[in-house]
């Protein structure tokens, strides 16, 4: 029914948040790690790592075409997969015991989210003044100042879009090669097709999302409180030292009445929009911002610092009490997550230190399973697969045990025996194998192929079957 009432609105209009520029030591950590972070970004890609005349120098590659993953003197095959699944659990559990430490300190430091949206924000600062210019900007009619200001903000924020995913897929191709190819615009279209949607989805993260990311799109801020205990690093305000806030002018006592002037420059720096005062919040990522602008105002007003500050649950309990407690890093939650960590990282160490340079595959065929010769003797077929690790090309060597009196013979290219099989250096050699034995007892017995190479520093099992007769 039209009563002539205006639609009711079930969602808020959200926003736009204008942060204003703050500085103190909590913005000088972020500064340095901002640089620090995007130095290591951009660049990382052209460090070179000799190793070899058969293997890319890009210390950092993820060779898609060759199925390689190179980190310095680590190279990483396909069927290495268990390698990325520990690294991935290192991450996840060093994510976990940082959180129970220090809170949101990778939200608020080192997030690609927070760093990107850092540099952007600085763009638009530079280009727009300060947090009240810029918000008299955006509220303003459209003019050719407003139009100018706008096209160069945004031109610059496509520019480093562009760079964050050039430097990205430098990552998966070399990087001289590739950024030579950018600068004659002879870039591959699979290339530029990501290049594209990585400048886009920066574009667009950095450049409007925003909060909302860490807010809405980011499951961190969602399950992060499972990760924290009375002992975890937080932003908190010292309520009893704030409180009752109100306004103060010059000469006036501070009896009867909180260190709070109620100015709120803690919520206009603040990067997601909050007020710290109203508690720990889902939205916080612990950047300190606010810490820096309620300190500069102490300063001015000539009172202690550290209104807001970063704390604890059990501080802030104990301080009510009247006594001062420090951080404890040593809980059993820290040792539980430490511990994993030590495991799977020694793991993975003695996977790199006890790999084998060499790796051997054995397949048997499935149709037909034996093949009964003339003379009564049974052959089975099997495929064989050599990967040499080195960089160097090996002859190895192929034995079987486990059946007496067997013979190998190699199928294609005049090959007769299995005493000298070929394989370039880091690549895999494909063999066609035949076995053949007098019938055995057993329908299917268990044998076992050696692998050796010449120089004799590699000896491998693989466990296979031979089958004499239909089960």
């Amino acid at each position: 029914m039209d009563d002539g009432q205006p639609p009711l609105k079930l969602f808020e209009k959200k926003e736009r948040i204008f942060p204003k520029r703050v500085w103190g030591k909590y913005r000088q950590i972020k500064w340095v790690a901002m640089v620090a972070l995007l130095g290591i970004y951009y660049l990382a890609p052209f460090l070179r790592w000799d190793r070899g005349l058969h293997a890319p120098d890009q210390a950092i590659l993820i060779d898609m075409s060759s199925s390689r993953a190179y980190f310095f003197f680590i190279e990483i095959w396909p069927q290495e997969v268990y390698y990325l699944t520990g690294i991935l659990i290192l991450a996840a559990i060093g994510l976990f015991l940082a959180t129970s430490l220090f809170g949101r300190v990778w939200c608020g430091y080192a997030c690609p989210q927070t760093v990107w949206t850092d540099l952007f924000v600085w763009v638009e600062r530079i280009i727009q003044g300060d947090r009240a210019k810029r918000l008299k900007l955006y509220k303003s009619k459209w003019s050719f100042e407003k139009l100018w200001k706008l096209t160069l903000t945004h031109f610059l924020w496509i520019v480093i879009g562009m760079m964050t995913g050039g430097a990205w897929v430098f990552y998966f191709n070399d990087a001289p090669t590739l950024l030579e190819q950018i600068i004659h615009f002879d870039v591959p279209w699979s290339v530029l097709g990501w290049m594209v949607a990585l400048t886009g989805s920066t574009y667009v993260m950095a450049g409007f999302a925003r909060e909302q990311v860490c807010t809405y799109m980011c499951p961190y801020a969602r399950f992060q409180s499972a990760m924290f205990d009375k002992d975890t690093l937080i932003i908190g305000y010292d309520t009893e030292r704030g409180e009752a806030r109100g306004k103060h002018k010059k000469g006036e006592s501070w009896e009867g009445r909180g260190h709070c002037v109620d100015c709120t420059a803690c919520v206009q720096v603040c990067p997601m929009g909050i007020d710290i005062r109203d508690g720990l919040q889902m939205e916080c990522i612990a950047c300190g911002l606010c810490i820096d602008a309620c300190n500069d105002v102490m300063h001015k007003l000539e009172l202690p610092p550290d209104l807001i500050r970063y704390d604890t649950t059990h501080m802030q309990a104990t301080r009510k009490q009247g006594i001062e407690t420090k951080l404890s890093i040593f809980r059993p939650r820290t040792f539980y997550y430490a511990a994993i960590i030590a495991i799977v990282g020694a793991g993975i160490l003695y996977g790199l230190l006890t790999r084998s340079a060499a790796e051997l595959h054995v397949l048997h065929d499935r149709n037909p399973l034996f093949v009964q010769l003339s003379d009564g003797r049974i052959r089975n077929g099997y495929d064989i697969k050599i990967l040499n690790k080195t960089l160097e090309d090996r002859i190895y060597s192929l034995t079987i045990e486990g059946i007496e009196g067997a013979e190998i013979r190699m199928q294609g290219a005049g090959q007769q025996d299995a005493t000298a099989l070929p394989v370039f250096a880091d690549s895999i050699g494909h063999f066609r194998a035949f076995v053949t034995a007098s019938k055995e007892q057993q329908k299917r017995k268990e044998v076992y192929f050696k692998l050796t190479d010449e120089q004799g520093e590699i000896a491998l099992t693989y466990e296979s079957v031979f089958v004499s007769s239909k089960p």
